[in-house]
């Protein structure tokens, strides 16, 4: 597995990889996968583990079982420092590489994820996007390209709702109250306020938005809005990168209730905790997979890769929460190829073929168990209309030294998300002039 240039800017990733190694060979008979992380830039310390997870999964494939099916994979990664205009270079760097283009790509980034959604249904090849991007996306008769598996921004804004009103004592006890969303000032960040705003008008409760500027380093005004003249009941934040552990550290800093600190998925990590100390604990995030090395597939990881010198990266984020979402996001990757193998033949798969294969992933129990996953997460089945599948999450919590869950699975409203989604759906389709997909 290549990943010449992972530490390196994308003005000198082509000359420092001629220099320092020969220009990897890809195989005419192997799938070929274009990443695009980003181990550089101010998200790197999030980028990171989560970009080891997806290559050290694919590597596993190789060594463990020869393949899919038999067939080798073969990988290259381009930084992209988290920058759109770098993923939209990257992407046109990779997406023609190897016997039949890249498989799929993965671009951990809402901003890089808009900028690529066009371009993907026209080269017909597959954006997966797990639990950020287009929430709209989800609607796979406008957008048969796009994955929001396996919930969106919009399913999450509703479980975190759910779950602040059963702190409450109910939804009806939401009435007046005040809830604070800080937010990443970015399509990322105001991807869930749509939802946000139609469950304030729903149930009665006080929105208040606070943007914070990238990288989110500055926050000391926001917290002291925040803890001192607005007082919330409670605190949502779709934060990134440093601006997740600066955020609780200035939290903290005013004396704000971590019990009622309650974070996106992306806000919920170990990056985003251990930098502020014992100011973290008590805080909060969303999950829909679980953290930890306790699943066969991450001692498989253990086994064949790091025991033989072959990870990725440092085996110290093998088990964190970013890396066990490195290692589904490939998962799902390479059950995508798979069933796509199954229809169409052991070889290298195009990008079209690889659509039908996420179109038809039915994660049971028993297959999640079969790979290794059982406990994870719960199951999902992907549909030619419903490419988010809005599975039941989880909240966390960080009590200074691991993540613990402190609720049972909540299921996102779908009768308010679903009509939602088709509806933006529906107005980028007439936006683009584009006639939806018949899915009966």
């Amino acid at each position: 597995m290549r990943v010449c240039g992972r530490v390196l800017t994308l003005a000198t990733v082509a000359a420092a990889c001629l220099l320092a190694e020969p220009a990897p060979s890809l195989a005419v008979d192997s799938q070929f996968v274009g990443l695009m992380p980003y181990r550089t830039g101010p998200y790197a310390p999030n980028g990171i583990p989560f970009a080891d997870g997806v290559a050290d999964y694919l590597q596993l494939i190789n060594v463990r079982d020869g393949g899919i099916n038999g067939v080798p994979i073969s990988t290259e990664e381009c930084d992209t420092s988290y920058n759109t205009d770098r993923g939209v270079e990257c992407y046109e760097r990779l997406k023609n590489k190897g016997a039949t283009g890249s498989a799929a790509f993965i671009p951990l980034s809402t901003g890089i994820t808009y900028a690529l959604i066009e371009r993907a249904a026209v080269d017909k090849v597959p954006l997966l996007t797990t639990g950020y991007g287009r929430t709209a996306g989800g609607d796979g008769r406008v957008f048969p390209y796009v994955f929001t598996l396996p919930d969106s921004y919009w399913s999450g804004a509703d479980v975190a709702i759910t779950y602040v009103a059963q702190q409450m004592g109910g939804f009806d006890k939401l009435k007046g109250k005040k809830i604070a969303f800080v937010y990443h000032d970015s399509p990322y960040g105001k991807e869930p306020i749509p939802v946000f705003e139609a469950l304030a008008a729903k149930y009665g409760f006080q929105l208040s938005n606070f943007p914070v500027a990238h990288p989110g380093l500055e926050q000391k005004a926001v917290w002291l809005r925040i803890g001192r003249q607005l007082r919330p009941d409670w605190t949502i934040m779709w934060g990134w990168g440093v601006m997740n552990s600066t955020a609780i550290k200035e939290a903290a800093a005013v004396g704000y209730n971590m019990e009622h600190f309650l974070g996106v998925w992306w806000s919920g990590a170990e990056p985003d905790v251990i930098p502020a100390g014992d100011a973290a604990k008590g805080y909060k995030a969303l999950a829909f997979h679980a953290p930890g090395a306790d699943f066969k597939v991450i001692q498989d990881v253990e086994k064949f890769l790091y025991a033989a010198g072959k990870g990725t990266g440092d085996k110290n984020n093998v088990g964190t929460v970013l890396y066990n979402r490195g290692i589904f996001n490939s998962v799902v990757l390479v059950e995508a190829i798979r069933n796509a193998m199954n229809k169409f033949g052991n070889k290298p798969m195009t990008g079209e073929q690889i659509q039908w294969g996420f179109e038809n992933l039915d994660m049971t129990s028993e297959k999640l168990a079969s790979l290794g996953l059982a406990g994870f997460m719960q199951p999902f089945k992907i549909t030619c209309a419903d490419h988010e599948a809005s599975v039941p999450v989880r909240v966390q919590q960080w009590d200074g030294k691991q993540w613990t869950f402190v609720s049972d699975w909540i299921q996102p409203d779908r009768s308010l998300i679903r009509p939602m989604i088709e509806a933006a759906a529906e107005q980028y389709a007439k936006e683009k002039n584009i006639t939806p997909r018949d899915c009966k």
